[in-house]
């Protein structure tokens, strides 16, 4: 759990680093032909788990209180990745999922989960602790097929990666600080043994972030010291003893201003190569994913291939077979042509599924009245691209009703947006900036207008442009358009907060809620995200 993540590297500036002697990285090798950019993907997808299926590599990440929830991404050479689908279809974890009795749910929901894949009976495992009490599995035979809860488990598997072992036995290592191994039952709807494995030393501070992996008749437990380290974790028994090794600490980071590459796991190649994917953090984008190859001592310790004494920008390409396909890109056009929505777009908390359609559009209905946009249900969130990228919504204004509010948000904790306002039955085009939360993540501010102007007709283009480069003093600049060419800029530059509290980047949203009463709605014909 990433809550206590940057307390760790304080305390450690303190005690020291007695375990730098164990550094293991190794310097790079020859370059083949071909190679890859760090981060593969500049998007935020945090807490990441990777696996292999045959020719097939996964990718799950954390979405907090974000709806569904989980995403799957899926690649044919860990660098070219797409959408395939989420893990947690609903967040099915209370009213405060639903925004309901004025309840929220911001910042809790799902982090540092895990995905795993059982060959027995071919299907897909996602495990998460939510709210500090429960785990919550669910399982599909396909991760871009249906999800279902599978079972829930009165105990917190806090940070927890799962085994699957050679026997078929399913193991959860979690923990923070303290880590401990739980033996699941054959069915895996409940836990048969759970022990202590390892007590991170003092010295070392907080460890958590577990990833479990078996190699060569060893048992490895991946763990991050949060936000500069990562170490692992060796025994011949799943429930130990174990001994550790440093696998980074402070290493350069491949992304300029971007923090240190951690937590994260290990994948091998159909190949037998390792590699090891983390994330960087990278605020106010978020945390996104960097690659780099693992070797191995002849004793059995992973070690990071570095460039220069640092995480590399570039490396060559995992030597793999040619893709069956080219992945569809991670940005482009959306015209919501389908009958559900496609799985790269989630919602804030849960949605009222009674106020929105998608057919030929997206016709969002107001769902909530409120004149705060972070109370408002069925807003629609999509992760904005790095290092900049720009965000697009046309929309269809003719079903709005006076008191109506709609737009496209750069959303985090401190937000701003450019939409239109209805009232007293006219339409006026409005820059709005000024809406935050404190650090409980209740609302401090609703915002107010920068700009106004009076618009006629009844269709638009908003439009957003975001630097998110890590870093202070990034902006968003919004326009907007009657005809969908040419663009009007429009209010003042909203500066972005890159505080890592909030956890989550900043997301592109399209909303629609009322002030005064529910009724009215507007279709969105198209988004398009594009670079820059």
């Amino acid at each position: 759990m990433p809550r206590q993540r940057r307390w760790a590297p304080i305390a450690l500036a303190v005690l020291g680093l007695v375990a730098a002697s164990l550094t293991a990285t190794t310097t790079h090798p020859a370059r083949a032909a071909g190679t890859y950019t760090n981060p593969v993907l500049w998007q935020d997808f945090a807490d990441i788990d990777v696996l292999r299926v045959d020719d097939t590599y996964y990718y799950s990440a954390s979405t907090m209180h974000y709806s569904p929830g989980a995403p799957v991404l899926r690649s044919y050479d860990l660098v070219n990745w797409e959408f395939a689908g989420h893990s947690v279809p609903r967040l099915d974890f209370g009213a405060k999922y639903d925004m309901g009795n004025g309840s929220r749910a911001y910042v809790n929901g799902i982090w540092a989960s895990f995905l795993a894949h059982r060959k027995s009976n071919r299907t897909f495992y996602w495990g998460g602790c939510v709210d500090f009490a429960q785990t919550h599995l669910y399982t599909a035979t396909a991760v871009d097929g249906q999800w279902s809860k599978h079972t829930t488990i009165n105990k917190c598997y806090y940070d927890a990666g799962m085994l699957v072992d050679d026997d078929d036995t399913l193991y959860v290592a979690y923990g923070n600080t303290s880590i401990s191994v739980a033996q699941l039952s054959a069915d895996g709807k409940s836990e048969v043994r759970s022990q202590q494995v390892f007590q991170t030393p003092s010295n070392i501070g907080t460890l958590e972030g577990a990833r479990f992996y078996k190699r060569g008749g060893n048992y490895y437990i991946w763990l991050t010291r949060p936000a500069n380290g990562q170490y692992v974790l060796k025994s011949s028994s799943p429930f130990g003893p174990y001994s550790i090794q440093q696998v980074l600490l402070d290493l350069p980071s491949p992304i300029q201003g971007g923090g240190v590459p951690h937590q994260g796991g290990l994948v091998q190649t159909q190949n037998g190569d390792w590699h090891y994917l983390a994330f960087v953090d990278a605020y106010p984008g978020g945390r996104v994913p960097v690659l780099a190859p693992i070797t191995w001592t002849s004793d059995g310790w992973p070690r990071v291939t570095t460039v220069n004494g640092g995480w590399g920008a570039t490396y060559p390409k995992p030597n793999l077979p040619a893709p069956p396909r080219q992945v569809k890109p991670m940005i482009g056009a959306d015209t919501f042509s389908g009958a559900a929505l496609g799985p790269q777009w989630e919602w804030n908390h849960n949605p009222d599924t009674a106020k929105y359609s998608v057919n030929n559009g997206l016709r969002l209905s107001t769902a909530t009245v409120t004149n705060d946009l972070y109370s408002a249900r069925n807003t629609l969130t999509h992760r904005i691209q790095g290092p900049t990228s720009t965000g697009t919504v046309e929309l269809d204004l003719s079903g709005m009703r006076d008191g109506d509010r709609t737009g496209l948000a750069v959303l985090r904790d401190s937000s701003a947006w450019i939409g239109v306002k209805r009232d007293n039955g006219r339409n006026r085009i409005v820059s709005v900036t000024g809406l935050t939360m404190d650090g409980s993540w209740r609302t401090t501010g609703t915002g107010y207008e920068v700009a106004s102007a009076d618009l006629g007709g009844s269709r638009i283009w908003l439009r957003a442009n975001a630097d998110i480069r890590p870093g202070n003093g990034r902006q968003a600049r919004f326009s907007y358009s009657t005809d969908g060419v040419n663009f009007t800029a429009f209010g003042p530059a909203f500066t972005l907060k890159n505080d890592w509290r909030f956890f989550m980047g900043y997301r592109f949203a399209v909303f629609n809620h009322a002030t005064a009463a529910l009724g009215g709605s507007v279709t969105a014909r198209r988004f398009d995200l594009t670079t820059p």
